[in-house]
């Protein structure tokens, strides 16, 4: 099964939940469009966590579209529909910019939302591209963190460096950034902390990463990769808004979309925050994460 078909499916609740109300919104328009129509469409996007805001915005700019073009019929507003929202979703950074060799992608995100996983889906991704990657296990902290990366790594197939629980995460980073040179990998992903005691400690702890990195491969390309749960809808919404205050993240990974009725959340990640959705995932499968496409996540939801 392609990936678009497996987006499909893994939308599919989000699908339900829209657009089995849309669909007979849309099929009941003939002639000139009323008010009622715009409240109930609004209504369906708040609730499959669009936020408020970006659904307001929506229905500005079909109401504008509607009017401009003078549609009359449910499959002219329904495309108008589609049309809006992918330029919602712009593609403008969407790829990884990973030009330099070696170039390096941290991860962060609260424990619980798919870190780790998403961290080999990543590597598996790069490594079918071609790239060699190298895993660093920053995540000190955390119980088994270590053994649960170094079992991802087998799975993939790439290596890791790591020490024992409880060392200093910028130290391993250390030795990891000296053997992506020594190995000439492609690109370094770390692992870091996903709760400390406070978040003066996590920020505290990114910027010794981020010191290490600047001063062992100088002038390297770098994402920062913040991992989100779909499933938390506007919580995540709210997690972003922290990170982004205090990290300086480039992207966002959103996992289990298939678990969710509120796939609007892309949307409403993106109208918040102005931080590419750059990867989504709807699946347990290693294949299951993939880099974030526009059109096909909107197509995927109507079709």
């Amino acid at each position: 099964m392609g990936f678009f078909e497996k987006l499909k499916q893994g939308l599919a609740k989000t699908k339900n939940a829209i657009l089995h109300r849309a669909d007979s919104l849309f099929r009941a328009l003939s002639g000139e469009i009323d008010e009622d129509f715009y409240e109930e469409l609004e209504e369906i996007l708040i609730l499959a966590d669009f936020g408020a805001e970006t659904a307001m915005e929506i229905i500005d700019q079909l109401r504008d579209k509607i009017t401009e073009e003078r549609i009359m019929k449910g499959e002219e507003a329904k495309l108008a529909l589609r049309e809006i929202l992918v330029s919602l979703l712009e593609k403008d950074g969407l790829e990884l910019n990973l030009s330099t060799k070696p170039s390096s992608i941290l991860m962060i995100g609260v424990n619980g939302v798919g870190k780790t996983t998403s961290i080999a889906k990543i590597a598996n991704y790069l490594k079918q591209d071609g790239k060699s990657v190298l895993l660093a296990a920053g995540d000190t902290f955390r119980a088994a963190a270590r053994e649960q990366l170094g079992i991802w790594a087998d799975r993939v197939g790439v290596d890791m460096i790591s020490q024992g629980d409880g060392a200093d995460p910028a130290a391993v980073v250390f030795d990891a950034a000296a053997a992506a040179k020594k190995r000439g990998a492609d690109v370094l992903i770390v692992d870091t902390a996903g709760r400390l005691h406070n978040k003066k400690n996590l920020m505290n702890e990114l910027h010794k990463i981020s010191g290490v990195l600047d001063r062992e491969l100088p002038g390297c390309d770098r994402e920062m990769l913040l991992v989100l749960d779909a499933t938390t809808g506007q919580n995540a919404v709210s997690q972003a808004k922290e990170f982004k205050n205090s990290a300086g993240i480039t992207g966002l990974v959103l996992t289990k979309l298939d678990g969710t009725a509120k796939g609007g959340i892309v949307f409403s990640l993106k109208k918040e925050l102005g931080v590419p959705v750059k990867f989504i995932g709807v699946g347990e499968g290693m294949d299951d994460l993939r880099p974030f496409d526009p059109e096909e996540f909107v197509n995927a939801l109507f079709e």
